[in-house]
């Protein structure tokens, strides 16, 4: 995106890509369905960030959702949004939106270079003077960084671009993965993979860190937990696995369902048994794995358990406690919580503070948000507005 911006300037663009083909990563999102954006206005799409959504202002308003669809009309990619939310192209399919960057790099004459490493930036003065790559330097008083995190290394993600940041001066924040599964240290649920749990509420069981909470489809896996709740949620989970041996949860997979309401439940119910009665509000494997941590027996009636066990299963099942023991890293991860301090960036162009003519845009900055296509409108935002920014010089940028 900052590469076609710049050229629809009538600016020489060079993309340096070191791998053998460009968007790698950008084919995998979305499992491939390639998720562009959402419909939220500017105003929410940035709550969903945090404290450092207020950053991307300018870039959204540089170029937000409606911008971005039309943007792709233009490049001859119709869209759509099929759940009145998440906006896809109507091929679902990435390969659509890849296929359709390209074609227009090549319609502008970018340059491209793939399987083309660059190593170093090179500065002069506090500006910008060009990258030296691992066969040839380049000169150029304007580079934009977009080299993204640390996550699926498989797909090119090396860390490289922050340690041409921190070479120039520039500081980065603590990296975390984030957006991935999470092993826990029970097995009880390895058999319920076969169900989505929808609107399963999530969260922390240490009292200093109660306030963290998420909400959304919650799937089971051999070893853990995955879903879209849970992938939005390990961002926070990460930090807390390096204070923690182990991070506490606790799971609502009842909509919300309390104590109080699940015992007048069990009471008025007629079936013969736990699993019956609970068929109501949860799949069956999930309610036999809540009897076998509560030591519950699941042929018989709520009534007929002991009163321990009635009060553990009544517990468990309003909140389900589980531990997260560990996850794969940044192997596994969609995005990278960290990045290059927003201190050091202007927002209103993208460009450092700390060296004239070098700019950053994506995730390689300290802003990553939950699924959803929220990362990728901020992507194509942020690079839509470096592009720009490098084509409005003035005497004051040279000097």
């Amino acid at each position: 995106m900052a590469a076609i911006t710049s050229a629809q300037h009538n600016k020489r663009v060079l993309l340096l890509e070191q791998l053998p083909t460009i968007g790698a990563k950008l084919k995998a999102t979305g499992g491939g369905r390639c998720n562009l954006s959402n419909t939220l206005e500017n105003s929410e799409f940035m709550k969903r960030f945090g404290k450092n959504g207020r950053f991307m202002t300018q870039a959204l308003d540089a170029l937000n959702h409606k911008d971005l669809i039309n943007f792709f009309k233009n490049i001859g990619v119709e869209t759509h949004i099929p759940d009145g939310f998440r906006i896809f192209p109507t091929t679902h399919n990435s390969s659509t939106i890849l296929n359709a960057l390209t074609k227009r790099l090549q319609e502008l004459h970018v340059e491209l270079l793939c399987s083309t490493k660059v190593q170093e930036l090179l500065v002069k003065d506090n500006h910008i003077v060009g990258t030296k790559t691992d066969k040839e330097s380049f000169q150029s008083l304007h580079v934009i960084v977009a080299t993204g995190g640390l996550g699926y290394p498989i797909l090119g993600a090396s860390g490289d671009g922050y340690e041409f940041a921190t070479s120039i001066g520039h500081s980065v924040t603590e990296l975390y993965p984030a957006m991935m599964p999470l092993i826990t240290k029970e097995r009880a649920f390895s058999t319920c993979k076969a169900h989505t749990i929808p609107s399963a509420t999530i969260k922390v069981n240490i009292p200093k860190y109660k306030k963290l909470k998420a909400t959304g489809d919650l799937i089971f896996t051999s070893n853990g937990i995955r879903g879209p709740v849970v992938l939005d949620f390990s961002r926070e989970l990460t930090p807390l696995l390096k204070k923690f041996k182990e991070v506490p949860i606790l799971i609502n997979m009842t909509k919300g369902l309390n104590e109080d309401e699940i015992l007048k439940m069990f009471k008025s119910s007629e079936a013969p048994n736990v699993i019956e009665q609970l068929s109501s509000i949860l799949p069956s494997s999930i309610s036999h794995a809540i009897c076998t941590l509560s030591e519950a027996d699941p042929t018989l009636k709520f009534n007929k358990q002991n009163g321990k066990v009635r009060d553990s299963l009544v517990k468990n099942i309003a909140w389900t406690p589980l531990h997260v023991v560990s996850h794969d890293g940044f192997k596994k991860a969609m995005i990278t919580r960290g990045g290059i301090s927003l201190k050091e960036i202007d927002p209103n162009t993208m460009q450092s503070k700390i060296v004239k003519g070098l700019y950053f845009c994506g995730e390689i900055i300290d802003i990553d948000g939950p699924c959803g296509g929220y990362n990728l409108q901020w992507s194509f935002s942020s690079g839509y507005l470096a592009g720009t920014s490098t084509c409005k010089v003035s005497k004051e940028n040279l000097k």
